[in-house]
């Protein structure tokens, strides 16, 4: 059972709280309706219930709080809206991705896509689907880690006839089975139909907790709704007259058993202004407190305690999810070859301006010098920016309550897997590159791309550096624009100011330190081992400082940022002060 205890939004500046002080229950067997007009609290509500909004209050599951669940998806599914995947992947394979983040087989995405009538469709596109159709693969992301209760924001909002039945039929299959399910909703006579039990929210309150049978006979009659700023002397005017009236708020009315005409004609005796009198067939706001369940039995609430944070975990199969999530679209493939491309452009630009004299990671490279970075190296350092400015532009995690997106571990597989896409990049730019110039220059002055080598590691160093800047950067911004800048501004912004520092005998100084430091380890006082210098010399140059440089800021940033929500989340609150709440709302 799920018990929502306490639940208060945070007010903004002066307003009210949008919730305040909630409590109810989620039964298992049971399909609970949360009812309302717009801006009275539901969506909110739910958020703070998964804990994706800050507020104050507690959710337990079956007694335990949701902040201490390793895995709360696998407690409570939830659709809080359409599905943001990326448009150019598929059903299947966007299910399958996140199977590997739960730790399920890939199969099991299969059987979802199954369950909700989506085996036909689901190798198209997510970006073909109709809003019938992403509303069903959002039941079938929620369904995934086959969790006991299922919480869904008004799931039928703007479906057509045919699929909003067939949402209530699975909400009713789900509790039939043994499973709790929250849903909310404008429209009373739809939610008595399908809910067990109606819960009614009026500016961020309960004000009834009632069965749907008793729902249905009670209040979905017809009625007059009066609004007007003087509704309780017209109450006790109409009450007079043995007229059964219900305050629904502070200026509205509910008035049973009398026409429009009649409420009008003794306002206007009694000189009461109107601002709303209409006739209406159901109440969309039942705000009877005396109406509450007589069996609803009080229970302690904490007050002013803030809700606590969940610590935040990775995916369970982080590189298999990195995988899916890279190979599963065809975004990369354009970037590669885009820079593969240039970089041949830039390769016959350099072999006409005299490649002879150029350093062999230039010819390696295809890096002319009036270009700031190598064109692959730009490529790596897009795909890096990509692993996360697509994980946020499209988030098929949920952070604060699935998996974390910035967890440590997916951090990790997507260094690995963009290392290792640079690196492949980086080895047939080289290996293009240096066909091309060996035809325009001859075979005798282009360094070979196959032979580990000083040059070759550097390449290799230069383009891994950038795809990991790339997604150290996006990771921190949140956008694969923001990510990629971060890689041009290591040779435009940061190595000038290196180039200033290391210059002239600084620089001197620095490789002969480091030669030094080469013949004392090597035991070489001779210090002949070319290739390690020319590593040494290659390290010291201006753009490979600032990559470094560049890099150690991003890694600090990154783990102050997760150290100081660490601490958040381990810091103890207060002993709250308690008292016991009814649902009515009457203290005892």
């Amino acid at each position: 059972m799920i018990q929502a205890i306490g639940l208060t939004s945070t007010p903004r500046r002066n307003a009210p709280p949008a919730v305040a002080d909630l409590t109810f229950d989620i039964r298992p067997g049971e399909v609970t309706g949360l009812l309302g007009p717009a801006q009275s609290g539901k969506s909110t509500a739910l958020r703070l219930l998964l804990g994706l909004q800050a507020g104050r209050g507690a959710t337990l599951v079956d007694g335990r709080p949701l902040h201490e669940l390793a895995r709360p998806a696998k407690a409570i599914g939830a659709v809080l809206g359409d599905v943001p995947g990326h448009p150019r992947r598929t059903a299947r394979g966007h299910l399958r991705m996140l199977c590997a983040a739960h730790g399920l087989r890939a199969a099991r995405a299969d059987d979802v896509l199954d369950s909700v009538g989506l085996a036909a469709v689901a190798d198209r596109r997510l970006g073909t689907y109709s809003l019938g159709m992403d509303r069903r693969l959002a039941f079938a992301v929620a369904l995934l880690p086959d969790p006991h209760t299922l919480v869904l924001d008004d799931p039928v909002r703007e479906l057509p006839p045919r699929e909003a039945a067939w949402v209530h039929a699975l909400v009713r299959r789900h509790a039939a089975a043994g499973g709790a399910v929250l849903l909310t909703g404008r429209d009373p006579g739809a939610l008595a139909r399908t809910a067990d039990r109606v819960i009614a929210l009026a500016d961020g309150r309960v004000v009834a907790d009632q069965s749907a049978a008793l729902f249905a006979g009670t209040r979905l009659r017809p009625h007059v709704a009066v609004r007007s700023p003087y509704a309780q002397r017209l109450a006790g005017l109409l009450a007079e007259d043995g007229t059964e009236v219900v305050s629904t708020s502070g200026s509205r009315l509910a008035v049973y058993g009398a026409t429009s005409a009649a409420v009008g004609e003794v306002a206007y005796r009694h000189g009461i202004l109107l601002h709303q009198l209409a006739d209406e067939s159901a109440a969309a706001e039942p705000a009877d407190p005396d109406q509450a369940d007589e069996d609803a039995a009080p229970r302690t609430a904490p007050r002013n305690r803030p809700s606590p944070r969940r610590r935040p975990h990775s995916p369970l199969y982080p590189l298999r999810y990195e995988l899916r999530r890279c190979l599963g679209v065809r975004t990369p493939w354009p970037a590669v070859a885009a820079a593969l491309v240039a970089s041949v452009i830039c390769a016959l630009l350099l072999a006409r301006g005299g490649a002879v004299h150029a350093s062999p990671l230039r010819l390696l490279a295809g890096w002319p010098a009036a270009i700031p970075l190598p064109a692959a190296a730009v490529g790596a350092g897009a795909l890096g920016a990509l692993s996360y400015g697509q994980e946020f532009a499209f988030p098929a995690l949920t952070p604060g309550f699935g998996p974390e997106p910035r967890a440590p571990r997916l951090l990790t597989a997507k260094l690995a897997v963009s290392g290792a896409l640079a690196l492949a990049l980086a080895w047939l730019a080289a290996l293009v590159n240096s066909v091309v110039l060996r035809l325009a220059l001859g075979p005798g002055h282009v360094p070979d791309p196959t032979t580990l080598s000083a040059t070759t590691a550097g390449w290799a160093a230069l383009a891994v550096g950038c795809a990991w800047t790339g997604v150290l950067a996006a990771c921190a911004f949140r956008t694969t624009a923001l990510g990629l800048s971060a890689v041009l501004s290591v040779p435009l912004l940061v190595a000038p100011g290196v180039r200033a520092l290391l210059g002239g005998r600084t620089g001197r100084q620095f490789r002969d330190a480091g030669g030094a430091l080469w013949s004392v380890l090597s035991g070489d006082s001779r210090a002949d081992d070319r290739a390690a210098l020319a590593a040494l010399h290659s390290a010291a140059q201006p753009l490979f400082v600032a990559l470094a440089l560049s890099l150690s800021g991003l890694v600090i940033a990154y783990l102050a940022g997760a150290l100081r929500g660490r601490r958040r989340s381990r810091r103890p609150t207060p002993l709250p002060s308690t008292a016991a709440v009814r649902i009515d709302g009457e203290e005892g």
